[in-house]
């Protein structure tokens, strides 16, 4: 009988659980209420990849968590692709967060300017490869093929589209020959190996990945990509709200960012066993040295956001379609904590 009602007792907790939101992973339910944060508790989402480094190394080695100080603790907010930490970010389950431009000019687009970017995290970072008994050695022969990349919309997604524009190609869905498939990294590596599809758009690691083990040809390294390598695939985003009323606990926040990007830029190869580290932890999976030392090459850890960059991959998916139009940009990129924090620390600001 007592088993009965504690089973019983049980039942009408977990009932009530749900109804009241409460979970193991709901966190500090004091924390937001009516879109309004006391700060107590700083979520900060990130995606256990390279061109997440000063994310993932300030993460091992508690950087943001020193910088923020005992009244503020970090929750770590893991996601596997931009796109969910949008949707993270637009339900306020999220404050501060790396991500990709494109996921970030969504969020701001649809939240009509809540998610601003305030720094930006690596530039580059991206290879086209074709399948290894297929050696391209120039964009234009890429007619009639099938090419991949990891997310419609996304940094990787927008380059591969210019590039098409840039060599007077289409892809299928507007009367041209290219087609494009989406499709997760690890499967393109399959679809690569296996001749489904004829090359690919990645982020690194997986470029290096896709060299090493399955022997992908490089078309364009990453340099040759877009704008030189310079134009951003990670930057940093936060809710405007939170930014409006922590201005300080953002600043502190920048504050860790910009000394962990000139600790890695300064200790490179120290630096890249702490995030191949990281990876392990929350993936059960690293990278080897070679393929580590490859990826870091063809990124740029870095402060600026390509402000101009960033603004032109807005346009882009006007072009392309996944924004139906083009928002008011005014905002999307607010570097004036950025540029204090720099101006303090003697560093260049970036306009």
């Amino acid at each position: 009988m007592k088993g009965k009602k504690f089973i019983l007792a049980l039942s009408i907790v977990s009932i009530l659980g749900a109804f009241t939101g409460c979970g193991p992973n709901q966190g500090n339910q004091n924390n937001t209420a009516g879109g309004k944060s006391d700060g107590s508790t700083v979520r900060v989402g990130f995606l256990p990849n390279i061109t997440h480094s000063q994310a993932l190394v300030g993460k091992e080695k508690g950087n943001f968590q020193k910088a923020l100080g005992d009244n503020h603790k970090i929750e770590w907010k893991q996601f596997n692709a931009g796109s969910s930490e949008v949707e993270a970010f637009l339900a306020g389950a999220i404050d501060i967060g790396y991500i990709g431009p494109g996921p970030a000019i969504n969020g701001y687009t649809k939240s009509k300017g809540d998610i601003q970017i305030i720094a930006g995290a690596t530039d580059a970072g991206a290879i086209l490869v074709s399948r290894k008994d297929l050696p391209i050695k120039d964009v234009k022969e890429l007619d009639g093929k099938k090419v991949a990349v990891p997310q419609f919309g996304n940094t990787q997604d927008l380059s591969l589209r210019y590039l098409l524009t840039q060599n007077g190609l289409k892809e299928k869905t507007k009367g041209g020959t290219v087609e494009i498939v989406q499709a997760d990294n690890p499967d393109i590596k399959t679809l690569l190996d296996k001749n489904q599809i004829d090359a690919a758009l990645v982020p690194e690691p997986w470029g290096s990945r896709l060299v090493k083990e399955v022997g992908a040809n490089v078309v364009l390294d990453y340099d040759k990509v877009w704008r030189e390598g310079k134009y951003p695939t990670a930057v940093i985003a936060v809710r405007k709200d939170f930014l409006k009323q922590h201005p300080d606990i953002v600043e502190n926040f920048l504050k860790a960012h910009v000394d962990l990007t000139e600790y890695i830029n300064k200790n490179n190869s120290e630096a890249s066993g702490v995030v191949n580290k990281q990876i392990k932890d929350l993936t059960k999976s690293s990278l080897s040295k070679d393929v580590l030392d490859s990826a870091f090459k063809r990124l740029t850890v870095t402060n600026n956001p390509e402000k101009d960059a960033t603004i032109e991959m807005v346009n882009l998916s006007v072009t392309t379609g996944f924004l139906k139009q083009a928002p008011d940009t005014k905002d999307l990129v607010n570097l004036e904590l950025l540029n204090k924090v720099l101006k303090e620390k003697w560093q260049q600001q970036i306009q």
